[in-house]
């Protein structure tokens, strides 16, 4: 599979390509995207680093399994339609998923390549792949496979809903989405903004896995228009994949002030509600001079470079330890600090203030040091005596984490919950339930769009298995 044209000294020798990005002094006007994708040409040059690993660490490292020392080869050759093929039939999502992966913690991670030179450049690749599918009439549609007579229920359509109704609609069975909003997409809409992740692109993938015969009924909320338990009256199977949409507060005086948003209220009002599009769609929401923004992951740096285009002079990100354990993505840093985002590190909240109004002026913040370890091996911020201070703030949004909305669970008491309330599955992710499996945030908590994808597609094939296995003991 390797390259005959090029031995390995001359692939390492080729530099890494670099993303074309739109001026940082012109997006922090607009919402267009901010990585504006690679040429042909880069893409090609980029492919030909691979150096064809017989290991394939990379497959290894990548949650959904694209094959993607293929895919590498099918660019390198200029063959973007088998490249396109290849990437399709892995990954449902493949437009959206090259351009918010973390990449450089999962198959470029793993990359032979980047114990001496720079990883290849995977995501952007996978990117390309992508896009060019879609400028060029899509990518090669999979074979419909046999109906098998199943119907299967798939409960949220975020990532892992998604990548399992189209595993699963590819395998034959019927499939219908109960979607809790009224569009699809889940984080992928309304937590991503459009500057990282185009909406209508959200809009293709769906489309794609709708030709498939996936079915979506939007403004069913589980737990609440039905039960698990109805649902399995009428479905064979059924996915889980509600997320964890639960915002966790910071626990101090002031959360109530007006102008004061958890990250998920702020982010759905710009991305679902669509106050990125200014007055021809006049969301309310709240705008101000100077913006603070608690967290250090993704959602956090989305929150806090949303406040600046929407009109913040002074968008500060607020983080209780060092750059190094900020859980970000380091392009969204990198990013954010181009477009004039202040971070300030090793700091804490003490409380939020309000003026007689009820709307917020300002947060009162602790200088903190690194002391030792805690139970998970970072070490513990603790506080610097005599360093407390103010900053001023007209909006303040908490991006601290999430965790697991009970409205499903409440009201499912068969389904086996862990101390934090997420469900618990074993190693083919069925639940406690015979026949109701679960994936993504719901179970793990708080983590990645990919991850939540490969909950998806692991649980699709599991879900096949015990579909087929219970029609023969019939």
């Amino acid at each position: 599979m390797s390259n005959p044209k090029l031995t390995p000294k001359q692939r390492m020798a080729i530099e890494r390509t670099k993303m074309p990005e739109q001026d940082a002094s012109v997006r922090v006007t607009n919402f267009e995207e901010v990585n504006q994708g690679l040429t042909a040409e880069a893409a090609i040059e980029e492919a030909k680093r691979c150096l064809s690993c017989k290991t394939r660490p990379c497959v290894q490292g990548c949650p959904v399994a694209v094959r993607i020392p293929e895919l590498l080869e099918k660019v390198a050759a200029g063959d973007f339609v088998g490249a396109g093929a290849i990437l399709s039939a892995d990954n449902v999502l493949p437009a959206v998923v090259s351009r918010v992966c973390p990449q450089e913690k999962q198959c470029e991670a793993e990359c032979i390549l980047g114990k001496k030179c720079e990883p290849v450049a995977i995501g952007w690749i996978e990117r390309f792949v992508a896009d060019w599918a879609r400028s060029n009439g899509g990518a090669a549609k999979t074979p419909a496979a046999e109906l098998s007579g199943f119907r299967v229920a798939v409960v949220g359509s975020g990532p892992g809903g998604l990548t399992a109704a189209g595993e699963l609609a590819k395998m034959g069975h019927a499939v219908t989405i109960f979607e809790a909003l009224h569009d699809s997409g889940g984080v992928l809409r309304y937590g991503i903004p459009e500057f990282r992740l185009p909406k209508g692109i959200v809009d293709e993938e769906v489309a794609n896995l709708q030709g498939l015969g996936v079915k979506i009924e939007f403004n069913v909320i589980v737990g609440k228009t039905i039960t698990v338990e109805q649902i399995m009256d009428e479905f064979d199977a059924c996915f889980i994949a509600n997320g964890a949409g639960l915002p966790v507060f910071l626990n101090v005086p002031g959360e109530n002030f007006k102008g004061v948003y958890s990250a998920n209220e702020y982010l759905t009002r710009v991305n679902l509600m669509g106050a990125w599009k200014g007055e021809s769609n006049p969301t309310p929401i709240a705008r101000g001079a100077t913006a603070v923004v608690f967290g250090g992951g993704n959602t956090a740096m989305d929150a806090v470079r949303t406040a600046r285009r929407l009109g913040s002079a002074r968008a500060i990100l607020a983080y209780r330890r060092t750059r190094v354990e900020m859980p970000a993505r380091v392009e969204e840093v990198r990013h954010a600090e181009q477009e004039g985002v202040e971070i300030k590190f090793l700091v804490s909240p003490l409380e939020i203030l309000g003026g007689d109004d009820g709307w917020v002026r300002g947060v009162r913040l602790q200088q903190m040091e690194l002391g030792e370890p805690d139970e998970s091996g970072r070490r513990r911020p603790v506080p610097i005596e005599g360093s407390r201070f103010e900053l001023p703030a007209d909006l303040v949004v908490v991006a601290v984490g999430t965790r697991a909305n009970p409205l499903l669970t409440k009201t499912c008491t068969r389904l086996k919950l862990n101390k934090w309330g997420n469900i618990v599955v074993d190693g083919n992710h069925m639940t406690s339930i015979p026949g109701v499996f679960a994936g993504g945030d719901i179970v793990r908590g708080g983590a990645t769009v990919i991850l939540a994808m490969g909950d998806g597609k692991e649980a699709a094939v599991a879900m096949d298995k015990y579909l087929r296995e219970k029609n023969r003991s019939r």
